[in-house]
């Protein structure tokens, strides 16, 4: 175990974090960070630099996964990793995946500096696109790492400017052929990621640590609504086939179907609502709507979606409009390990500091490395619950608490 205190190095982990911010297509303080895109790549180079610095054996794969090593004393064993992302929507904040990359770095050189010595290999991770901004589907590295998407399917996915994922990632410089990038089940003895909350919970329960027991599944529906439009002054309202009206009444049925269930734990968005061809004086002719719904319990979600998809029936069918849904993604939930928690809990009634134990219902790699290996989560608090925007904001002391909690945890695993 840790023959020393582990001593976070705060000023040169909130240097780092402010460093990285820089990395951006926005002004700051907000982030805009896309995938493959220059400052991606500029912020790859620049997490590099630092892991070399560290004294860590890099490799990526094929689709810019970074790993990051510190070898153990039995390097045979499988490792046990951390980690999180650093790509960022459009004019988002500097915290959400940073913290646990960095959180992360600075947890195994606080660890190296105590003395301490890993039986097994700890592995920090940084998964490519866990965002869904530019190819529309979340967690593209981790999901490849854990074959949940098909290396075909993957490949072939496009950008808004037509461009599939093969092209702009070998353009990066990831040229390996994608079925690389595939580990098996037990290639890891475990991960456990740090993140911000993105949530109030913790911060108006005044607790610096969340343990998350399970993390919500989502599914996603694009709706395509078609109708032959007119202009807005000469047909009458009776003969109208208004994609829009439908739409309206297809948001409004989500809200409904997300509700009758009667949990905290089940929510709903409609979080595109694109119009065609967005006249003031032209009655609508195609309507597309993007809808994320999320549970902790699957069962529960999958009967929210059939809900969905018959008011979307019945509002298309009422306006004789023409309808057609595509499913985005559908994914499992998934539950921490047990033997994980009562680590993490562990650590923090050893350094005296509050947890409460607590459910996820952002979405995260850990959901697809649970496919690989037991996993687990820590939290810490940010200010208002505020996340993806540019007032996303954790303190120095909370996130100083998160990288404790996490170095603890991965000592007690890697013995």
């Amino acid at each position: 175990m840790i023959r020393s205190p582990v001593l976070v190095d705060l000023d040169r982990l909130l240097g780092e974090l402010d460093s990285l911010a820089c990395f951006s297509d926005a002004p700051s303080p907000a982030v805009t960070r896309i995938v493959f895109t220059p400052a991606d790549r500029a912020a790859r180079s620049f997490l590099l630099e630092r892991f070399w610095e560290a004294g860590l054996e890099v490799r990526q794969d094929a689709i810019g996964n970074f790993f990051a090593r510190w070898e153990g004393l039995e390097p045979g064993l499988p490792a046990v990793a951390t980690g999180s992302h650093i790509d960022a929507i459009p004019y988002a904040g500097r915290y959400d995946g940073t913290v646990g990359v960095l959180g992360g770095l600075e947890a195994i050189r606080a660890l190296r500096a105590s003395g301490f010595r890993p039986r097994r290999p700890v592995e920090l991770i940084v998964f490519t696109a866990e965002e869904p901004t530019r190819f529309g589907v979340g967690c593209l590295g981790s999901r490849a790492l854990s074959g949940a998407l098909d290396p075909n399917t993957l490949a072939r996915l496009r950008d808004a400017d037509g461009r599939t994922l093969d092209e702009v990632r070998r353009e990066a410089g990831y040229t390996a052929p994608l079925e690389s990038v595939v580990k098996r089940p037990g290639a890891y003895a475990a991960f456990v990621e740090l993140h911000i909350e993105q949530g109030p919970h913790l911060e108006r329960s005044g607790v610096p640590i969340g343990i998350v027991e399970a993390i919500a599944a989502p599914a996603g529906l694009r709706v395509w609504l078609e109708g032959p439009g007119g202009h807005a002054g000469t047909v009458p309202m009776h003969e109208r086939h208004d994609p829009l009206l439908s739409g309206a009444r297809i948001a409004l049925g989500v809200e409904a179907a997300v509700l009758r269930e009667g949990s905290e734990d089940t929510v709903g968005t409609v979080g595109v609502f694109d119009v065609h061809p967005g006249a003031i004086n032209s009655i609508p002719r195609r309507v597309r709507l993007e809808i994320d719904v999320r549970d902790v319990d699957e069962n529960r979600r999958d009967r929210v979606l059939a809900r969905i998809r018959a008011a979307i029936h019945e509002a298309a069918g009422e306006r004789g409009v023409h309808h057609r849904i595509e499913e985005l993604y559908r994914d499992g939930p998934a539950r921490s390990d047990a033997a994980l928690l009562e680590a993490i809990e562990a650590t923090c009634l050893e350094l005296g500091i509050p947890f409460l134990r607590m459910k996820s219902r952002a979405y995260h790699d850990t959901v697809f490395m649970a496919r690989l290996c037991p996993v687990a989560m820590i939290f810490i608090p940010c200010r208002e619950g505020l996340s993806h925007c540019p007032e996303e904001y954790a303190s120095p002391e909370n996130i100083a608490w998160g990288v404790r909690v996490l170095a603890g945890t991965l000592a007690r695993l890697a013995s």
